[in-house]
C-alpha cells in the first residue's frame, strides 16, 4: 500500500493560526510548499522551498510527480475537495498517496454569515469558468452561493438576474471571510453598483417578479426561448426525448443533427455537469445553437461542423446519443458502436424514409418504437381549434 507523501491543506484567512495543531505541524515540516501568492503570504513564517501555481495549471501534476521523495504540501483555500484543486490532483495521483486537511469552505462561511441552511442552497462555482453557467440555476425562491471569478462577476450575475425578471433579488458579496479584513457588500440585482474585491463569494436570494422568466431544469422549455428557423424538436417531443435519453450527472450526449441545440441544451440543464457535443453541418444553425447555449446557461456546449458518420471519428465515447436528423443505417451503426454499455440511443423521424430505416433497425435491434402526435390549441378565426404538429416516430433503446 502506498504511503502518503503529499498533503493538500486547506487554509483560511486566519492563516496558520486557524489550522489544527496536527495540520500546522505538517505544514511546518514541509520541504516544498505549492500554492498561490495569497497562500504563501498566509504561511510565510514557514521555512520551505516555495513553488507558485504552474502555468498552464495542468502542469501541476508533472510538478508534483517530480517532487516524489520530498515532504510536499499543496495549500488551497478552505476545503480542497469542494470546487478546488484537491479533486484535480486526486484524479491523477493515487488517493492512498494523499492526505487531505480540510478547513471550513467559503460556502460554509458564507452560509453562516447569511444564516442559510446548507441543505437548502445551491452551491456553484464560476471561478475560471463561464459565468453564464449559473443562469440554469435562476429559479423563484432559490438561494445560490457562488464562488466568483473576479470583481466584475457579481455585476454580470446581477445583469443576468435583472434580464430574466429577478431584479429584486437580494445579493451579498462576502470577501476575506474569517480574517481581519473581512468585508460585506449588500444590494439588489437591478441596482447593483458595488466595487468588490476580486476574491469573493456571492450569495443570491432569487426573487421572481410576476413576469419573470420561468426556466425549469426539467425538459420541455417553450420553443420561443430558443432561436430557431422552425426546424427543431418541439417542446412536447423534446420532453419525451430527454426522458428516454436519461440525463445523468457528468454524462456525455452526442446530439447528431443538433440544429438550434435544443435537445443538447436541455440535456445539460437537466443534470449537474452533464456534457454535450452537437454535430451540425450548417453554420447558421451552429450560430443559433451557440447563442441559445449562452442564453440558457449551458455555455460549454461543444459544436462540431461535420457530416455523420465521418464527424464521429475521434470523439469521446458517449453515454447517450440523440439522432434528430439524417438517420441512416451507417449513422446508427457508428453511434451504436461508440456508445458505452448502458448507453441510451434515441432517434426521431418525421419523414417516411427515416421511419422506414427506424422500422428496419427496430426489427434487428429491438427497443421501443412510438408514434408521438401533438396538437396545440390555436385561434381559428374568432374561435379556437386544434392544430396538429407533424407526427414524430421515436425509436429508443438501451445498449446492454
Amino acid at each position: 500500500m502506498s504511503t502518503p507523501w503529499l498533503h493538500i491543506v486547506g487554509i483560511g484567512e486566519d492563516g496558520m493560526a486557524g489550522l489544527s495543531a496536527a495540520t500546522r505541524a505538517v505544514v511546518e515540516a514541509a520541504d516544498v510548499i505549492i500554492g498561490g501568492d495569497r497562500h504563501h503570504l498566509l504561511s510565510d513564517a514557514v521555512a520551505a522551498e516555495r513553488i507558485a501555481w504552474p502555468s498552464p495549471f495542468d502542469a501541476l501534476i508533472d510538478t508534483l510527480e517530480g517532487l516524489r521523495g520530498k515532504r510536499v504540501v499543496v495549500l488551497a483555500t478552505g476545503d480542497p475537495l469542494w470546487f478546488s484543486v484537491g479533486a484535480r490532483i486526486g484524479r491523477a495521483i493515487t488517493p492512498a498517496e494523499i492526505t487531505y486537511h480540510p478547513q471550513l469552505s467559503a460556502f460554509q462561511l458564507a452560509a453562516a454569515r447569511m444564516g442559510w441552511s446548507m441543505a437548502d442552497v445551491e452551491t456553484l462555482t464560476v471561478h475560471g469558468r463561464p459565468v453564464e453557467q449559473m443562469i440554469a440555476f435562476i429559479q423563484p425562491a432559490q438561494r445560490l452561493l457562488i464562488l466568483t471569478t473576479g470583481c466584475e462577476t457579481p455585476g454580470q450575475i446581477a445583469a443576468f438576474l435583472t434580464e430574466r425578471g429577478f431584479g429584486d433579488s437580494p445579493m451579498s458579496v462576502l470577501a476575506a471571510m474569517g480574517g481581519d479584513n473581512e468585508v460585506r457588500f449588500d444590494g439588489i440585482a437591478r441596482e447593483w453598483a458595488h466595487e468588490v474585491p476580486a476574491f469573493n463569494t456571492l450569495a443570491v436570494d432569487c426573487v421572481a417578479a410576476p413576469d419573470a422568466a420561468l426556466l425549469p431544469r426539467v425538459p420541455g422549455l417553450a420553443d420561443d426561448l430558443f432561436q430557431h428557423d422552425g426546424t427543431m424538436t418541439k417542446a412536447e417531443v423534446r420532453a419525451a426525448t430527454l426522458a428516454k435519453l436519461m440525463p445523468m450527472r457528468g454524462a456525455l450526449l452526442w446530439d447528431v443533427g443538433a440544429g438550434c441545440g435544443s435537445v443538447a441544451i436541455e440535456w445539460m440543464r437537466s443534470a449537474r455537469y452533464a456534457r454535450a457535443v452537437g454535430i451540425e453541418p450548417r453554420a447558421d444553425r451552429r450560430t443559433m445553437a451557440a447563442a441559445n447555449a449562452l442564453a440558457l446557461g449551458t455555455p460549454r456546449l461543444e459544436l462540431i461542423d461535420g457530416e455523420v458518420p465521418g464527424a464521429l471519428v475521434g470523439l469521446e465515447a458517449p453515454d447517450a446519443v440523440f439522432i434528430g436528423g439524417g438517420l441512416s443505417v451507417e449513422t446508427f451503426e457508428g453511434c451504436w458502436a461508440a456508445l458505452k454499455p448502458l448507453g441510451r440511443l434515441v432517434a426521431n423521424a418525421v419523414t417516411l424514409e427515416s421511419e422506414a430505416v427506424q422500422i428496419d433497425l427496430h426489427r434487428r435491434h429491438g427497443g421501443a418504437l412510438v408514434k408521438l402526435q401533438v396538437n396545440r390549441a390555436e385561434p381559428v378565426g374568432r374561435l379556437t381549434g386544434w392544430r396538429p404538429l407533424m407526427p414524430v416516430t421515436q425509436w429508443s433503446l438501451v445498449k446492454r
